[in-house]
């Protein structure tokens, strides 16, 4: 049977057009991977949030943050044309209906997919239904329009045909690329910058977590600030209507985008004043805890690792655990207990992404140094995450920005082994150092992991032999709280004891001793 000519022997095409041919053949296999990378993205298949509701185990108490989170969050069904609309349901109205955008100029096909995958779920997670997307490899992101004037009246179609009112790009935009697609698309378009910004002021509870999440935000919209029409316009510089400085004060004043930016810059610099003044609070009570030796601990990690599901694990702290990215950002503090009964506190933080915005590292600097002042940071990895290899990279990218990480003692605790590939925790215990493999869904691990915290805390370093009065029950109580007491013994004089504790308390040890 005679088979058909490939491409390259068709008659059509002689040695001169051989090159043009190849390259489009080229483009129909990126055009072809590229809708299949989106097929996955839109069926939801591995995306960063896991299938199903949130997972709850007994650890995590009754989640009273979660329904008042979950009450007023925007849902599918509802419409604007409803004859009586109360308040709640006026702000659970339709959700936002988006199409994705990726472009990658390097890397593979692999790795394009799970950035964007990574981005459906932050747009889910800010209430937004993906309807659609597209993901593009070029050279270089087009400095007029990201993607390039020809793709970007595909995507303008795609918008149309779908009926979406937002685009939402894998990547950070300039100000003039931004109004350049709203300007071909006729819709909304924000970044990837923008949407994590979104999520985070979506989620702040504390007034600290607020201010610094709304000087995040004005960081980021100051030099993107787009004026037309009146926003042009000059500002009166003399007598109005009678009213005025009058002779001397008059002059072309400032146009309303320039009154904006003076606003957004005073408002800027009084959410620094607000957030240096909150801070002292925090290192009294780090002091606090330094003063006793207390050792602290930071459960640190990629965001939806399960950082929140393990703190409640570890100690049963109730916090609140939701399956959505960035759910917590105000950190927490629980104290707890070593097996063989030292104290030490266990820190939840932020979560952390890939290409993490500056602006929120800098304005998130002051909860992030919690895990600089730690003895010890418990790593935590989504074990059921195609790629955690990156996952570590993006958070020990942002360790480096946060300065003073290095030194301090890690372990890596890969996260939700119930549903995670053998082959995958096989390969990252492969690649890294003090791995533990854990389910703070089903307990699997807790233990080990527990028995590994312990051994890794710092121990008191001065040995005590000595003999506390029975007045001085407090030094006693001290010593079983942050010491490790090989021997205790009730005599005539009081109580016999000998271990090691810290520097401070075996000064004051010896100062009370009878002998």
């Amino acid at each position: 049977m005679p088979q058909d000519p490939s491409p390259f022997e068709s008659s059509s095409l002689d040695p001169e057009n051989l090159d043009e041919a190849v390259w489009e053949n080229d483009a129909r296999s990126e055009r072809d991977i590229a809708h299949d990378v989106v097929a996955r993205v839109l069926a939801r298949a591995g995306t960063a949030l896991d299938e199903g509701d949130t997972r709850h185990s007994a650890h995590d108490g009754d989640q009273f943050d979660l329904e008042e989170r979950s009450a007023l969050r925007r849902v599918v069904g509802l419409s604007t044309e409803l004859e009586d609309v109360t308040e709640v349901e006026y702000r659970k109205l339709r959700l936002e209906r988006v199409v994705l955008v990726g472009l990658y100029t390097k890397g593979t096909t692999l790795d394009a997919e799970i950035s964007l995958r990574e981005l459906a779920a932050l747009a889910e997670t800010a209430g937004s239904e993906v309807l659609d997307g597209i993901l593009q490899r070029r050279g270089t992101p087009d400095p007029g329009t990201y993607l390039g004037s020809g793709k970007a009246r595909e995507l303008a179609e795609l918008v149309a045909r779908v009926g979406a009112d937002t685009v939402i790009v894998d990547g950070e935009l300039g100000a003039s690329q931004r109004r350049a697609l709203e300007d071909i698309i006729k819709v909304k378009v924000i970044d990837r910058t923008a949407l994590i910004l979104d999520i985070f002021a979506q989620h702040a509870k504390s007034r600290e977590g607020k201010a610094q999440v709304e000087l995040a935000q004005l960081e980021y919209l100051l030099p993107r600030l787009r004026g037309w029409g009146e926003s042009m316009s000059r500002q009166a510089g003399g007598q109005v209507g009678g009213a005025g400085a009058g002779m001397g004060s008059r002059g072309p004043g400032e146009t309303k985008i320039e009154l904006d930016r003076r606003r957004i810059r005073n408002r800027m610099a009084k959410l620094r004043r607000e957030i240096a003044a909150m801070k002292p609070a925090r290192d009294t009570k780090r002091a606090a805890r330094n003063k006793n030796a207390i050792p602290a601990v930071s459960i640190a990690g990629y965001t939806n690792a399960g950082k929140s599901s393990l703190l409640n694990a570890l100690t049963g702290a109730g916090v609140l655990v939701e399956n959505a990215l960035f759910a917590t950002l105000d950190p927490t503090v629980r104290r707890t207990t070593t097996p063989d009964g030292r104290v030490y506190t266990l820190a939840d933080t932020v979560g952390f992404v890939r290409n993490l915005p500056t602006q929120l590292v800098e304005a998130f600097r002051s909860t992030l140094e919690e895990v600089a002042d730690s003895d010890l940071i418990v790593h935590v990895v989504d074990g059921s995450h195609p790629d955690p290899e990156g996952q570590i990279s993006a958070v020990r990218t942002v360790f480096s920005e946060i300065g003073g990480v290095e030194d301090i003692p890690e372990l890596v605790v890969l996260n939700k082994a119930d549903m995670a590939d053998p082959e995958v925790i096989a390969r990252v215990q492969r690649r890294e150092i003090n791995v533990y493999v854990v389910s703070a869904h089903t307990g699997q691990g807790i233990r080990e992991l527990l028995e590994a915290i312990a051994d890794a805390l710092p121990r008191p370093g001065v040995f005590v032999d000595v003999v506390v009065p029975y007045s001085r029950g407090d030094l006693i109580s001290r010593v079983h709280e942050h010491g490790e007491i090989e021997a205790i013994e009730h005599v005539a004089e009081g109580t016999s004891v000998r271990g090691r504790v810290d520097a401070d308390l075996a000064t004051e040890l010896q100062a009370a001793s009878v002998r």
